[in-house]
């Protein structure tokens, strides 16, 4: 089957579209990437996404315009991947969303809403789309995150002590594969949701993020600073948990400035890249990691990646492409993957991931054109990922 996987993370500044072509081997599920591509968000849409994203108050009217044009929006680029990385011929487009909001309270997640209106994808492909993928392991007590767990676990199996997985988007996520248990993922808290917040804040925004790191690299990290951040009792939760924007975003930032005051931006900058860094090396150790497979925007923060291998000395640090897996591509083709799944009839998520009571089928389909044709269900679920060439 081939399936082109959509995907925008909390950073909100592209939609990325990956395809490949997926299929059941026993207990194998085999993967051949065929290509990426990364499509900008109009402006008009990204400027309402920030707009709209809490704290921010809002109105259904926004919330609707948002749902068509992020729909719009991921449309075009299932066109595209379909037309630049399938010479015109899919089975199912896989469409993430938007995350507008992940409600929780007391860590419990109550709800979690990604607009971006699949009807728009179906009508414009002409495919079937999957969407709304976090919802149903919600509805079954999960907190319908980090949902590229299962293509984590699948990937890692199979590597010799306690692998983990390193997501570096808006907000960071980990899988860890420990011997004998099963497999364990949550949000180890901000990976570039505060860093490119602060970057915004400070050039006013003219950049949007810190290129290549090199704001931070140009200030210290004060430690003050970062024990008030660390303070936040988010990191003393026990996983499952996630977290989000909704969290960790300006105004919580500048709270902390106000009581911890720090006149360069460059160090804030260099602060918060600690941050990221303390918090998942902190993540790493309290689960044994032996290994470290990293993915995500965060990968090409050179600075961040360095700080990281400071504070694992003794932990092998690589990026997912040495499984064969690409790093850009990786979120988009995990929710290939779990669309797939869906078409199959399996489950997406790991319980011990999310914290769910069950394992879940995930999403609802949009039909295509065509009349809606599903392949057989699968006998039984995948236990090992086989990345082809």
């Amino acid at each position: 089957m081939r399936v082109i996987g959509l995907m925008s993370g909390t950073s909100y500044d592209a939609i990325e579209a990956a395809a490949a072509d997926l299929a059941l081997d026993g207990d194998s599920l085999l993967l051949r990437p065929l290509g990426h591509l990364s499509v900008p968000y109009p402006d008009e849409v990204r400027e309402l996404i920030a707009a709209t994203l809490p704290p921010a108050a809002t109105t259904t009217r926004a919330i609707c315009a948002l749902d068509t044009g992020i729909g719009r929006s991921f449309a075009g680029a299932a066109a595209r991947a379909l037309r630049d990385l399938c010479d015109g011929a899919a089975d199912l487009v896989v469409s993430h969303g938007q995350t507008l909001h992940h409600w929780v309270e007391d860590g419990t997640v109550r709800g979690t809403l990604q607009l971006g209106q699949p009807a728009w994808i179906a009508e414009t492909t002409g495919l079937p789309v999957v969407s709304d993928l976090r919802s149903r392991d919600v509805a079954a007590g999960g907190q319908g995150a980090p949902l590229v767990a299962l293509t984590d676990a699948l990937l890692l199996s199979g590597l010799p002590g306690t692998p983990a997985a390193l997501n570096l988007g808006g907000i960071a996520n980990i899988t860890v594969l420990a011997p004998g248990a099963a497999p364990l993922a949550f949000d180890t808290g901000p990976a570039n949701a505060l860093l490119d917040a602060a970057v915004h804040h400070f050039t006013q925004g003219a950049a949007a993020y810190d290129e290549d790191g090199r704001r931070a690299a140009a200030g210290r990290a004060v430690p003050a600073l970062l024990r008030f951040l660390l303070d936040d009792a988010y990191y003393r939760r026990p996983a499952p948990k996630t977290t989000g924007k909704e969290h960790f975003h300006l105004p919580y930032l500048l709270r902390a400035l106000d009581a911890v005051p720090v006149p360069a931006a460059a160090d804030v900058l260099a602060t918060l890249t600690r941050l990221t860094a303390v918090t998942v090396a902190d993540a790493c150790r309290a689960h044994g990691v032996t290994r470290l497979v990293v993915s995500g925007g965060g990968t090409r923060n050179p600075v961040l990646m360095r700080l990281i291998g400071e504070e694992l000395p003794g932990v092998p640090l690589g990026r997912s492409d040495d499984l064969g897996l690409p790093s850009a591509d990786k979120e988009a083709l995990a929710f290939a993957v779990l669309g797939f799944l869906t078409a199959h009839g399996l489950p997406g998520t790991l319980p011990s991931g999310t914290g769910a009571r069950r394992a879940t089928v995930l999403g609802s389909i949009t039909p295509g054109r065509s009349p809606l044709r599903l392949p057989e269900p699968a006998a039984r679920p995948p236990r090992v990922l086989r990345v082809m060439r």
